[in-house]
């Protein structure tokens, strides 16, 4: 078993190696180049129908723009944005956090492409709800329903580990060294709350993440907020550290400017999850009338995870000075920069933040990797049966040591994000299409009000 994690942790290392992080940030930086910067021109407008009252009821879809964006936010801010940015900094430095930002940067393209092709090839269910995402653009789009295929195979076993176990077991160990609630109950409670969630389908998962998710991350938002206030002659050098620290090669590990770049860049993918594939399938829910419309609310996802969450988490951090503490390891390290900034309230804050975040995570990964199974059984029953199983190895992410399954995951979850780059640069005539349909449309809006 030894042997087998070993290699899987090697492969992990390749495939979320220099190529593929070469290729994930090449394809934001192209289509950011194609697309005019469009997510500095558009930014005002995409938060403004992210965060409008009157959402689009008469199109087709399932859910609004605003659950839509709520569902691909409650799974990707999650353990990344505390854990994977303190990673961050333990292995590439203050620094990696700017280079955090430029992945994000240009991933809000990335997530735009990949809302728009999600909403054009979407497709009707049996049961009459919408299902769309890479596979559908790979199949229909791009007409290579075998990297479709492929995508599918990884995203709907990829769910178990990054999106279900790693999450349950970072909330049960959690509850059980911050409250000593064992395992096995932390199991229980996650089991009965994402059961009556998951198992209604993306209707109940978008009311849910709708209501849990804006909370959440206000809450922890509002913490961070109080902390730079608090200490606000201290952000203006904690800021100077990051810039200072991205291009002189000073890492906590490694050495190089390159390692700064690498883990950067890498956790801040890994966080927001632009180019990976999995929140287009969330985007293809939504009632909207031009697939530009909920692509630019899409966008708005990596604003908030990239540029907001992880950003509070990093500063906090290099403010703390606790990076530079080699003995406290990157799991707590965000814990112990709060605590250090707040006091004896820190670390409960970043318990109850990393408990909601997980949580949420299960919920929106749920939904993810069931309708990867849905695209490659259309049978209805079977796809009840996946949701059913994926509830119960909730339990088991909770009580149960399976670094295997975890490692297997990352390599699954990295494996994504190849087809479905292939299918954004291949159809990257039809994003540039269908984003100059939509914008003539939104002028003669405009024109009329």
């Amino acid at each position: 078993m030894k042997q087998i994690e070993e290699f899987l942790s090697q492969l992990s290392g390749i495939v979320w190696g220099v190529p593929l992080l070469v290729l994930l940030v090449g394809t934001g930086v192209y289509l950011t180049i194609r697309l005019g910067v469009l997510q500095v021109r558009s930014l005002p407008y995409a938060l403004k129908l992210a965060f409008s009252p009157n959402q689009d009821k008469k199109s087709d879809g399932d859910i609004s723009h605003f659950q839509a964006l709520m569902t691909a936010s409650a799974a990707t801010v999650g353990t990344g944005n505390i854990v994977g940015v303190a990673t961050a900094v333990v292995l590439g430095g203050p620094g990696a956090i700017l280079w955090m930002w430029v992945a994000g940067f240009f991933g809000m393209a990335t997530k735009y492409g990949e809302a728009i092709l999600a909403v054009k090839y979407r497709v009707k269910d049996s049961e009459g709800n919408m299902s769309g995402g890479p596979m559908y653009y790979l199949e229909h789009g791009l007409k290579q329903k075998w990297l479709g295929v492929l995508f599918a195979i990884f995203g709907a076993l990829a769910a178990f580990g990054i999106g279900n176990g790693t999450q349950a077991k970072a909330v049960a160990d959690l509850m059980n060294s911050t409250f000593s609630v064992p395992f096995w109950l932390t199991g229980i409670v996650l089991v009965i709350f994402a059961g009556m969630v998951i198992l209604g389908g993306i209707k109940w998962i978008g009311r849910v993440t709708a209501f849990f998710v804006p909370i959440m991350a206000a809450f922890y938002i509002l913490a961070g907020l109080i902390v730079m206030i608090m200490n606000i002659n201290l952000v203006p050098e904690a800021l100077g550290t990051i810039f200072t620290y991205a291009f002189s090669g000073k890492a906590a590990a490694g050495g190089t400017v390159g390692a700064v770049i690498r883990f950067g860049i890498a956790r801040g993918l890994f966080s927001n999850e632009a180019g990976l594939g999995s929140a287009p399938i969330a985007a293809a829910a939504a009632k909207t009338d031009l697939p530009g419309r909920q692509a630019l609310v899409s966008m708005t996802q990596v604003l908030i995870d990239t540029f907001i969450v992880c950003s509070i988490t990093g500063i906090t951090i290099v403010m703390s000075g606790d990076w530079q503490d080699s003995s406290i390891d990157a799991g707590v390290l965000t814990a112990s920069a709060f605590g250090t900034m707040l006091g004896g309230a820190g670390p409960y804050l970043v318990t109850f933040g990393l408990l909601f975040f997980a949580t949420s995570t299960i919920l929106g990964w749920g939904y993810y990797g069931e309708k990867c199974f849905q695209y490659l059984f259309k049978n209805p029953a079977a796809v009840k049966a996946y949701r059913t199983v994926f509830v119960l190895f909730i339990f088991v992410g909770a009580t149960a040591s399976l670094d295997v399954i975890w490692t297997l995951a990352d390599v699954l979850n990295g494996l994504m994000a190849a087809p479905n780059l292939i299918g954004l640069l291949g159809l990257s005539g039809v994003i540039i299409y269908e984003t100059k349909r939509f914008q003539k449309k939104a002028k003669e809006e405009r024109e009329v009000s």
